[in-house]
């Protein structure tokens, strides 16, 4: 098991993509990682899938609860209502912040690239999204690439739920790897 020992926080709220947290969760859970939702709300959070409510998961520890320090990563998934909601709480955005600053891996994919921007995280970083927010990714300072995976000093994206299985790999390997010195800013 390739994690043993690390935890992992994936910051969610009601409208998840559902493949974008369950899929993750479960490859890094199977690597041997501790994994938490952490979100806003206590009890569970509902995903997203096609057009319709779907699988609903427990939240592990509330945001305003919990602290980077804790963690060894973080992993945002994507939908649009969740980072859309998430991208306005303070407490998400500094928390996302204090993983930028400690230079510890994190994960945006879709339209989760939102929580970045409003963190103040993205300029002169390469990103990728979901194709309807590159324009707010480069408004933002970040250089928009039309990849399956973009990796930026520990920052690791992706498009949509089709580059779940090279979003996986990708965090993996960034969360092995620990720290980057060149993914800490100061914001």
């Amino acid at each position: 098991m390739k994690l043993n020992g690390k935890k992992v926080a994936i910051l969610a709220t009601d409208g998840f993509e559902k493949s974008e947290l369950f899929e993750p969760y479960e490859a890094l859970t199977k690597e041997g990682a501790t994994v938490h939702i952490v979100s806003d709300k206590d009890g569970d959070i509902k995903g997203w899938e096609n057009g319709n409510w779907s699988k609903s998961i427990s939240v592990n520890r509330l945001l305003n609860n919990t602290s980077e320090s804790d963690y060894n990563a973080l992993v945002l998934p994507g939908g649009v209502m969740n980072p859309d909601s998430l991208r306005t709480n303070n407490n998400a955005l500094e928390f996302i912040k204090a993983f930028f600053k400690s230079g510890k891996p994190v994960a945006a994919i879709c339209h989760a690239p939102w929580l970045l921007i409003s963190a103040g995280v993205v300029e002169n970083r390469e990103i990728t999204s979901y194709h309807t927010i590159k324009d707010d990714v480069k408004n933002a300072g970040g250089r928009w690439t039309d990849k399956e995976v973009v990796v930026d000093n520990g920052l690791v994206t992706s498009r949509n739920p089709d580059d779940l299985p090279a979003f996986i790999d990708k965090i993996i390997e960034e969360i092995k790897e620990g720290k980057h010195e060149g993914q800490a800013v100061n914001v």
